[in-house]
């Protein structure tokens, strides 16, 4: 007996107390939550970091867009070149020669000019020909012009081409960089506010390209998407979470709609070219179509964020109602579907801004034309500010690099803005029960 009583005390002597084994475990609990959370951290850092070296990268090659360069010429509108009733048959591209020629007397040889006649835009003729037209006073004057210069002459002047490389490994040669060294000491040549970005449509020239007829083109789409996609979905899901009765077709319906929202938009695509081109006929490249396709692949979206919105309005506001001798009807239409109007308009702005950003859905439908005019209605041809970038992004002139992430960055202030009044709207509205 007194042997095992020895051993009893030894143990307890040798067994360390319950609170320092419970603060050894606490110890090591909160070694692990902490690595976890510094985990955690680490996580987000690095997300960020990304996220930051996207938009420098894009910034850094963009913001040079929104700058041209012009060149300052004085223009003689010869009035036995131009002829008052049609003033854009003249030859305006003949008068652009003559002010270089002016200019730099001693160029001689067809090379040598060919290379000045090069430092203006192509597309500069279209500017004196719509100042023809807007101002008749200018015929037979000499005006001082600024004309916008070649996509070359563009980056040289934005420090995007290296003067000292040799002239084999340069664009420009050197009688061109003498000339444009010139026109700069004379304060002829200068950069201004790029409104030709933001007013044009596409073109061949860099310097000549514009976003405007995509932005229509987005903005015609996503208005067919946003007439189509909005009512349908939300009497959709209206119906689903108020109205439909609980079996198996309406669980196959809502497996189906969840399945929807997940497959990739270049099967919207096909869908689309397959139904509404070739089955029905509609016109290639048009916004028309391009809503259409957008629509079905929005349709998920909303009718699932609708639901969610529905779906969190408490019971007791259906009962109150239903118990003052309100119909099912009333119920949803005066009561229920105002509470969730919140979540549902959020969910159809989030939506959009995805609509927004597809581009696969409208290459499978034609929408990938070079497009020139600004589309003036929904069956005019379009193309829309995604595909935009895509077409400025497949061409090998410097100049449609720096178009391609300026559009991005359009592209992306239209996403966040979106996304921020979604945000905002849900925050202003929402109930918290």
């Amino acid at each position: 007996m007194s042997s095992i009583h020895s051993t009893m005390t030894l143990a307890s002597v040798t067994r360390p107390p319950t609170v320092d084994l419970v603060k050894s475990g606490l110890k090591r609990r909160y070694r692990a939550e902490r690595r976890f959370r510094s985990y955690g951290m680490a996580a987000v850092i690095m997300s960020v970091l990304f996220l930051a070296f996207l938009f420098f990268s894009i910034v850094s090659k963009g913001y040079t867009a929104f700058q041209q360069t012009f060149i300052r010429l004085p223009i003689h509108f010869d009035p036995a070149e131009i002829d008052p009733t049609n003033p854009a048959a003249a030859n305006y591209d003949g008068m652009i020669r003559q002010a270089l020629l002016k200019r730099f007397p001693t160029v001689e040889g067809r090379n040598a000019r060919r290379d000045l006649f090069a430092l203006v835009s192509p597309g500069a003729s279209f500017q004196l020909s719509a100042m023809a037209r807007q101002d008749p006073s200018v015929i037979g004057r000499t005006v001082e012009v600024w004309l916008p210069a070649n996509d070359d002459i563009d980056m040289l002047v934005k420090g995007q081409i290296d003067r000292d490389l040799p002239e084999t490994e340069r664009r420009l040669n050197n009688d061109q960089l003498e000339w444009v060294r010139s026109l700069q000491a004379e304060n002829m040549i200068e950069k201004h506010f790029n409104r030709i970005f933001f007013t044009a449509g596409d073109s061949r020239e860099p310097e000549l390209a514009g976003i405007w007829g995509a932005a229509v083109g987005s903005f015609y789409t996503l208005l067919v998407t946003l007439v189509l996609s909005f009512p349908i979905g939300v009497a959709a899901a209206v119906y689903l979470q108020e109205f439909a009765p609980k079996n198996t077709w309406t669980d196959i319906i809502e497996v189906n709609i969840n399945n929807l929202a997940a497959v990739p938009s270049i099967i919207f695509g096909l869908l689309g070219l397959a139904v509404f081109l070739n089955f029905f006929g509609l016109p290639r490249s048009t916004p028309l179509v391009g809503g259409l396709v957008l629509t079905l692949m929005t349709l998920p979206t909303i009718i699932i964020a609708s639901r969610v919105a529905l779906g969190a309005v408490p019971p007791s506001i259906r009962e109150a109602a239903l118990g003052v001798g309100a119909s099912k009807t009333q119920v949803v239409l005066h009561h229920v579907l105002p509470l969730a109007l919140p979540g549902v308009l959020t969910g159809a702005i989030i939506g959009m801004a995805r609509a927004l950003g597809e581009t696969a859905p409208l290459l499978m439908i034609g929408m990938v034309a070079f497009i020139v005019d600004i589309p003036k209605g929904l069956t005019d041809p379009a193309t829309a500010l995604p595909v935009q970038i895509f077409l400025w992004a497949d061409s090998p002139e410097r100049g449609f690099v720096e178009r391609t992430s300026a559009a991005i960055m359009v592209l992306l202030a239209f996403l966040i803005v979106m996304n921020a009044t979604a945000i905002f709207l849900r925050r202003r509205f929402e109930r918290r029960w």
